[in-house]
């Protein structure tokens, strides 16, 4: 089958979800266009700004639409065949995933643009806010372990690809350090000269491809200059990395986040229309297998593949994200269809384009001898990118810098919502209460990367491997949990039994698979007698966090269920607000 054709086919099933599934939800959530939203209400230029739809959804996007639904799918793909990952992430899209991101932001808008977290506060417990805001911190530290370590793999080594060019990791480290000093330029214009941001963009923009093509004849070879092994040089980029992440978390928005994630932007804008004009006029057909097993050396199909794609069919990260900053920009409330809803569909098309770079793949491949998600999905775009007339190893090295693009907004998010968790669990404020709540964010993922995890054979196993199905059971975790917190407040405010239905079923299914899939993780380390191997504790320590807020949860849900007793000098449960404007 073309590739053309399974793409169109899961283009158009987004499609109509969006037009079907999108209004449906609109109308049981009582989107009102006339309601005022925290950004009109509560304007201040600052925090609180409306932006016309187009513009958050752009944001919005980018913000949610990392590595993660690169990695994942390919991932599942190798383990599983293309046509089980295809199908989780089409149909995880548009009933799991889409209503997740929706309710999450819808959420967060009626309660005055706080977080989630804070949502679960208000309408569960204290305790169920600080075991959630517990577990958001733990899911975090994971996904900068992943994403830390699978950069780092990027800028070390040598890759052949399917046309028997090589791609040398140290290129890749070049450019890839070339681009961040960039927006550190561009921020520092546009902050003490009057230049436009059209300007900017302009002039930088291009200096991004010069980056790129620059890497191929200066690569920086860690290994050779220092004379260590691959390995080692690969440990030198994860500390490095990891000292990126401690300053981009303390560093103004200005000088390096907000025009970094600008010109990160324009990447993922590449990325897609590149994949895009590849599948449609590349000609390709599938050639890896639809199919592979029941079965993989992390786990079965069920529940593994479930948390190996996180993003791209349901992501709990995305929730942080909606409510964070996304609800406080939303200008009118039937806009958080098209931004959340429709973000969330779109970011379903990029897993099923990353999963193409799979497909077009024979299993004989150079590109999978080894296989590295990184580059085969850099292999993918630079055979999308030859029809358009682009250099193979040009497409290719664009292709690492998108993908090193996308992680470096993850891990520079992740990393400041760390700190801010910490931040608020412990009270710690000022400048020196960043610094160590950034410090104790940024440690943790430190003590897991240095450490050398080998199989029963004695091979090394790669730190983003070995933690990456942890990292997506407690990313799905978190997506369970925030449903749960939204159904509590859906169920506390309609008393309606669609809630169950709409957002309870997701709940459970998320719930079930990543709990399922985390003591599949314990089982197997455990089996091999790593009793005290950090990956097993930590895990149980999620399971349980989770199973302590599933039990906050019944508990508020059974209050509502019993007779209210008269009240003697005040209510024995807080009865629900009124509907009004801000808590409808």
């Amino acid at each position: 089958m073309s590739l053309l054709t399974i793409s169109l086919m899961a283009a158009g099933l987004f499609f109509v979800a969006y037009l079907t599934m999108g209004r449906f939800l609109s109308k049981l959530l009582r989107l009102d266009e006339k309601a005022p939203t925290p950004a009109v209400e509560l304007r201040d230029d600052i925090d609180y700004v409306p932006i016309d739809k187009k513009f958050l959804f752009t944001q919005h996007f980018s913000a949610i639409a990392a590595a993660g639904p690169i990695v994942g799918p390919i991932l599942a793909g190798l383990a599983f065949g293309w046509l089980p990952a295809l199908l989780w992430i089409v149909l995880g899209a548009i009933f799991i995933g889409g209503i997740h991101d929706l309710t999450a932001l819808i959420a967060s808008v009626r309660h005055k643009g706080r977080s989630i977290a804070e949502v679960v506060k208000e309408h569960m417990t204290p305790r169920a806010y600080a075991l959630f805001l517990s577990f958001v911190w733990l899911a975090l530290v994971y996904i900068i372990v992943a994403f830390t370590d699978i950069t780092a793999s990027s800028f070390v080594g040598r890759q052949k690809l399917e046309n028997g060019m090589m791609v040398q990791g140290g290129a890749i480290a070049t450019s890839s350090l070339l681009y961040l000093a960039l927006p550190v330029m561009m921020g520092l214009l546009l902050r003490f000269t009057p230049m436009p941001l059209w300007l900017a963009t302009l002039l930088f923009l291009p200096l991004v491809g010069v980056a790129i093509v620059v890497g191929r004849y200066f690569p920086l070879d860690l290994a050779g200059f220092l004379s260590i092994t691959d390995q080692q040089a690969h440990k030198v980029w994860d500390a490095l990395l990891l000292v990126y992440c401690f300053v981009a978390s303390v560093l103004p928005m200005w000088i390096l986040l907000q025009p970094r994630g600008h010109l990160g932007g324009f990447f993922l804008l590449f990325a897609l229309v590149g994949g895009a004009l590849g599948i449609l006029f590349g000609g390709q057909s599938a050639q890896f297998p639809a199919f592979v097993s029941w079965s993989s050396p992390t786990g079965a199909l069920f529940p593994m593949m479930f948390i190996t794609i996180a993003c791209g069919a349901c992501s709990g990260f995305h929730a942080i994200i909606a409510s964070g900053t996304t609800s406080k920009q939303l200008k009118k409330e039937t806009d958080a269809v098209f931004v959340g809803y429709g973000a969330m569909l779109l970011e379903g098309m990029v897993a099923v384009v990353s999963l193409a770079c799979l497909m077009m793949l024979a299993v004989h491949s150079d590109v999978l001898k080894e296989p590295k998600p990184n580059f085969i999905y850099a292999s993918g775009i630079g055979q999308f990118l030859s029809v358009i007339g682009i250099d193979p190893m040009v497409g290719v090295s664009f292709g690492l810098m998108a993908f090193t693009t996308f992680v470096y907004d993850t891990l520079d998010v992740a990393t400041r919502l760390g700190r801010y968790v910490v931040q608020e669990l412990t009270g710690m404020q000022g400048l020196l209460g960043r610094l160590i709540a950034t410090a104790v964010t940024v440690g943790v993922p430190f003590l897991f990367v240095m450490r050398t995890a080998t199989d029963a054979a004695g091979n090394v196993i790669p730190a983003w491997r070995l933690f990456w199905g942890l990292f997506g059971a407690s990313n799905q975790l978190l997506a369970a949990l925030t449903l749960l917190g939204v159904t509590v407040w859906l169920w506390r405010r309609y008393r309606a039994h669609w809630v169950w239905l709409v957002t309870g079923i997701p709940m459970a299914w998320m719930y079930v698979m990543s709990v399922w899939a985390i003591l599949t993780i314990i089982a197997g380390h455990w089996s091999r007698g790593a009793f005290l191997d950090p990956v097993p504790l930590v895990a149980l320590a999620l399971v349980g966090l989770a199973l302590l807020m599933l039990i906050e949860g019944f508990r508020v849900v059974w209050k509502t269920l019993q007779p209210v007793p008269a009240p003697v000098g005040g209510p024995a449960f807080a009865a629900d607000p009124p509907a009004d404007a801000a808590n409808r």
